[in-house]
């Protein structure tokens, strides 16, 4: 072989090889989620459920002396629940199993305050089965939140406490099927002369991952996922889904507020925010609250603070006593859902030509940020922080929410983002700005007639990597 045929081998290897580098995805970036940590993101909306009997006493906490025969749902249809939820767009349930007043809602053999106790069904009804039941046949994912206070159980206020609820948790999670989230708050305690206990964390996360291995975690702290530092479903304008961990706890040892609701720009541990909410001002159903459910604009506005800064929405909508989700409820709830398809029924981005001043490569390339398709994503080369991509409409359109979207199973990496369109006489000006983006970003921004939108990357921790793009043209909030 001559000298020459070496020479242009030699420069088809590194044509190949440069190449081949081109086409590799960008390596991760800081913390990143669990394939359930990804799959629970995108549920986006998820139904809470709080019912007991708080419902029938009209107390929000439960002193844990009421008798079992309160609870008396005389038409109980989880079965309703789950396809109110379903029509609603919710992809889970989280029910209160247990509640800080001790009453379960399934026979567990740890405790006498149950449903075994009571008449409702003579003793042998199972909230628990029921409602798994139910979402197994409509397809809809079943969680439990079982709190750790317990205001009926005698043993609370003692180490034996911990192993009492270990078992309690082995029966709500061995028994039901998939759990794909436990809900823990870090509720502890009844006042500066009350009973005290000193929770197991470490022993209670480690008897959940046994037993539910794919369940992910809640709690202030997670691990699998935060509480969002309010009850008013509303995660920060600038929302991280890192958080460090290390020398907080649950309850009064809980990061700040600010903190659990920003997050850390470089925490070590991948731990999204879950904004809780509820569609009525109290967590149980009031007769006197049937005219005080949130309104669609209320709901719309919800979703835009919470799913829409890289959170999740938890809407709480419970069951009255008659053990069925009030029709009020039922009818806002198909009335937001409505009023969502509307609004995200149409990408107004479809059919533009998506051009970004870097591309790693074809496979990265931006015309991927408008495919539909989340796992395919535009990604510039390392090093590049500051990259833009524009999106030409084939005619001028009129839209006033941007939504963004990285691609989080490489982590999170933009810390600042701005958008511009251009004006028939060529100019860029600026129209909304925005921090992190994370798994999903809704900006809002004035109404807008473009035909040409540049969304532009002032700051990011690592080659951003954006997997959608989108423009909608909201209607219907203010």
């Amino acid at each position: 072989m001559n000298r020459y045929s070496l020479i242009i081998l030699g420069c088809m290897a590194a044509a190949i090889l440069a190449t081949s580098c081109a086409n590799d995805a960008p390596a991760p970036y800081g913390p990143l989620p669990t394939p359930s940590q990804v799959a629970w993101q995108q549920m986006e909306t998820n139904m809470f459920v709080h019912f007991g009997p708080n419902t029938f006493s009209g107390k929000e906490w439960g002193d844990g002396t009421e008798p079992e025969d309160m609870f008396a749902p005389d038409s109980l249809d989880c079965r309703q629940w789950v396809r109110t939820a379903k029509l609603a767009g919710f992809k889970g349930i989280i029910i209160t199993a247990k509640h800080h007043d001790g009453f379960c809602l399934w026979p567990n053999p740890e405790s006498v305050h149950t449903v075994a106790q009571s008449s409702w069904r003579d003793g042998k009804g199972d909230v628990l089965k029921e409602l798994s039941d139910a979402c197994r046949e409509y397809g809809v994912k079943f969680g439990v939140y079982i709190s750790p206070w317990d205001r009926h159980d005698p043993h609370y206020g003692t180490p034996e406490y911990n192993n009492v609820y270990i078992r309690t948790l082995q029966s709500a999670l061995t028994s039901y099927g998939e759990v794909f989230e436990q809900w823990f708050d870090g509720a502890c305690g009844e006042g500066p002369n009350g009973k005290r206990q000193v929770y197991d964390w470490p022993a209670f996360n480690a008897a959940v991952a046994e037993m539910q291995p794919g369940a992910v975690i809640f709690s202030d702290i997670g691990p699998g996922c935060r509480w969002v530092g309010n009850e008013r479903g509303s995660a920060g304008e600038t929302c991280w889904s890192a958080l460090d961990t290390e020398g907080f706890g649950s309850g009064k040892d809980a990061p700040s507020q600010d903190t659990l609701n920003t997050g850390n720009v470089h925490g070590r541990h991948w731990i999204p925010a879950e904004s809780d909410v509820s569609i009525r001002p109290g967590w149980f159903w009031r007769e006197s609250e049937n005219d005080k459910v949130k309104s669609v604009e209320d709901l719309i506005g919800i979703y835009y603070t919470s799913v829409g800064r890289n959170s999740l929405m938890l809407l709480n909508v419970p069951p009255d006593t008659s053990g069925r989700i009030h029709r009020t409820d039922s009818i806002r709830l198909m009335e937001f859902r409505t009023a969502l398809d509307g609004i995200f029924a149409v990408n107004l981005a479809d059919g533009a030509e998506a051009v970004a001043d870097n591309e790693r490569g074809r496979r990265f390339r931006a015309s991927n940020l408008i495919d539909g398709e989340y796992d395919t994503f535009w990604a510039c080369d390392d090093g590049c922080l500051t990259p833009s991509f524009t999106l030409t409409l084939p005619e001028p359109r009129t839209f006033n929410l941007v939504v963004l979207q990285e691609y989080i199973p490489l982590g999170q990496r933009v810390s600042s983002f701005a958008v511009e369109a251009r004006n028939a006489g060529g100019e860029w000006s600026t129209i909304g700005e925005g921090t992190t983006i994370g798994y999903k970003r809704i900006l809002r921004v004035p109404d807008i007639t473009a035909s040409e939108v540049r969304v532009r990357i002032t700051s990011a921790y690592a080659c951003p990597v954006l997997a959608e793009a989108g423009l909608y043209m909201d209607n219907i909030s203010e």
